[in-house]
């Protein structure tokens, strides 16, 4: 609604015409307050949209939707509305809803240019305009095959939605989404994954989400020590091969890295061992499905904001996952107890601090202990991927995969004990 309204304001403001009528000049006025307006509040198109430099896109949070990990976005649905509005020359803003009654309805309002969500197809809608009506039950069909999830397959026709006003959008849309076969949208739709000859100069989208309020080392002095990064030929992918190693008195080939840079961030180095043992099984050279990259699976995102260059040089990223913990405990430290504070930065440190807030909040409303991980928020955590408990009012940041981050810490504890054990 705000754009209709700036829209207004521009067309009276250029619209004043100065006939000259005699000696007299006389302002003539088009537009918003004559009859021969052009204009309204439901015929904000596709020049309109190109002229404000960004596609509002609205989603749902969903695997295959929209959803944040680390600071990224990350949703199928919402990668394929990426990719168009690159094609129409603008930058995608994604508004998230709880409903698919306050999708349309926002859509209707003007807030919004395109649902990219599969919604169910309804003739009898007639301020809706469907896009993509056979292409999208093929591509959720196909999808749902690559990915094994017989959960994003649809057992209706559904669409894409733009305004029913907005044909010029809802035309490119249409022939855009026709345009493009399912091998073609599957490829549209999935994270940029950087490889280890990458260019390292990362341009990843930076959000707030993954680090609400937390300082980002204004504090923090010095960049990473020594000059010849270790390597290591150590790069098993299997955990109880994890034994040969520590065996022989050592966990890792990077035990001095971890040594140097556990200090910056005051944890025990085995600790930082142990993540890179979950994180990476001490591949320097490892990349994530999700994009996370080198020796402690930095994002793109994380590794831009926290000022490493080479996320593949293990030395870089050491130091990066040091700088993180430290920016991640000092997010937690209302919480009394020091050890329940490295739970929950370790969640973080996986899942991202907004996501590990949401499942604090929401135990704290459920009657659980938002300060005690395990029993705790670690049961919110696990069922942050319901719809259930991502879409409580409590909850900022939507959906995310928490069995994964639950594991994780269990894991790292697990393996950190056996560390300081030896």
């Amino acid at each position: 609604m705000l754009r209709f309204l700036f829209k207004y304001f521009i067309i009276l403001s250029t619209s004043i015409l100065f006939v000259h009528c005699g000696d007299e000049i006389k302002p003539t006025v088009h537009g918003v307050f004559s009859d021969d307006s052009t204009y309204g509040g439901d015929d904000f198109d596709l020049r309109d949209i190109q002229a404000s430099g960004e596609l509002i896109v609205l989603s749902l949070y969903g695997p295959d939707t929209y959803f944040e990990f680390k600071g990224e976005e990350f949703g199928n649905q919402y990668r394929l509305a990426q990719a168009f509005a690159k094609t129409l020359g603008v930058k995608a803003r994604i508004s998230v809803c709880k409903t698919e009654k306050e999708l349309i309805d926002k859509l209707v309002k003007g807030d919004g240019d395109v649902i990219a969500y599969d919604l169910p197809v309804d003739s009898l809608n007639e301020n809706l305009h469907f896009c993509g009506k056979d292409v999208l039950n093929q591509f959720l069909d196909t999808l749902s095959v690559v990915e094994h999830d017989n959960s994003i397959k649809r057992n209706c026709k559904v669409a894409w939605a733009v305004r029913s006003s907005a044909i010029e959008l809802a035309n490119k849309l249409d022939d855009w989404l026709s345009g493009n076969n399912c091998k073609n949208m599957l490829v549209l739709s999935q994270p940029h994954v950087p490889r280890p000859n990458d260019n390292r100069h990362y341009t990843a989208y930076v959000s707030n989400e993954y680090f609400p309020d937390i300082p980002f080392f204004d504090d923090f002095h010095g960049e990473p020590q020594g000059t010849k990064p270790v390597h290591s030929s150590y790069t098993t992918n299997n955990r109880t091969s994890n034994t040969k190693v520590y065996s022989k008195g050592l966990i890792s080939n990077y035990d001095e890295l971890f040594k140097r840079y556990a200090p910056y961030c005051g944890l025990d180095w085995k600790l930082l061992a142990a993540m890179a043992y979950n994180e990476s099984s001490f591949n320097p050279n490892a990349v994530s499905y999700m994009g996370a990259m080198g020796l402690m699976q930095l994002m793109p995102s994380t590794a831009k904001l926290y000022g490493v260059s080479n996320a593949f040089d293990p030395e870089q990223s050491v130091w990066g996952a040091a700088k993180v913990m430290s920016s991640l405990l000092a997010h937690y430290s209302s919480v009394p107890s020091a050890d329940e504070r490295i739970n929950f930065a370790l969640a973080a440190y996986n899942a991202g601090a907004g996501h590990v807030d949401d499942a604090r909040r929401l135990a704290q409303k459920r009657g659980k202990d938002p300060n005690v991980w395990k029993d705790n928020v670690d049961e919110f955590v696990l069922y942050m991927s319901n719809p259930d408990c991502f879409n409580d009012p409590v909850v900022h940041y939507g959906y995310f995969r928490g069995g994964e981050t639950y594991n994780y810490v269990n894991y790292i504890r697990k393996d950190w004990e056996r560390y300081k054990n030896m």
